[in-house]
């Protein structure tokens, strides 16, 4: 062979395995995975907040989150890994409200702080969340908002996740 054609021939093998590797699989699009599953949602009292169901999409490159609460209110988030700005970003999207933030973990926290957009109104406020993932499986969500009446966060929601029982393993069942 000539070396134009060996040149030629690698380069195409080349480009081939690369193509053959899937995409969003290095380590800072696995940063949020810990948050994917179906979960049942209590307040820190231990009520029934509502349920929240994460899914890995697109290949892996986007989680979408489904939330229910328990009085029927909805919404959806898209989170995913901004290679651009090499963080996180969440939109969510409800009847209520808009929250557009973005960050990275934080030890083994994931916090994005960013804005809420009330759509009574159309106020705006500073908004951070941060979730938590705990030794026993679950995972604490904690937000908070910025009062400029009292110039400091204010607690928003705090909801501990359990994984709902469906996904849980049957008793005799590996993990």
């Amino acid at each position: 062979m000539t070396k134009t054609l060996c040149t030629l021939l690698s380069l195409l093998l080349s480009g081939a395995a690369a193509a053959a590797t899937p995409p969003c699989t290095e380590a800072p699009y696995r940063a949020f995975d810990f948050w994917i599953g179906t979960w049942d949602v209590h307040t820190t009292d231990g009520q029934l907040a509502g349920t929240n169901r994460i899914t890995a999409e697109e290949q892996g490159c986007l989680l979408v989150e489904r939330w229910r609460s328990t009085t029927g209110v909805s919404g959806q988030s898209y989170n995913f890994y901004d290679t651009a700005t090499g963080r996180w970003r969440q939109l969510w999207v409800s009847p209520g409200a808009i929250i557009d933030y973005a960050g990275n973990l934080d030890g083994d926290d994931m916090v994005l702080e960013g804005t809420i957009t009330n759509r009574a109104g159309g106020t705006t406020a500073p908004f951070r969340g941060r979730w938590s993932p705990l030794a026993t499986g679950q995972v604490r969500q904690h937000f908070e908002q910025w009062d400029d009446a009292t110039q400091r966060w204010e607690p928003w929601f705090t909801g501990i996740y359990s994984r709902a029982a469906a996904e849980l393993p049957s008793a005799g069942q590996p993990d």
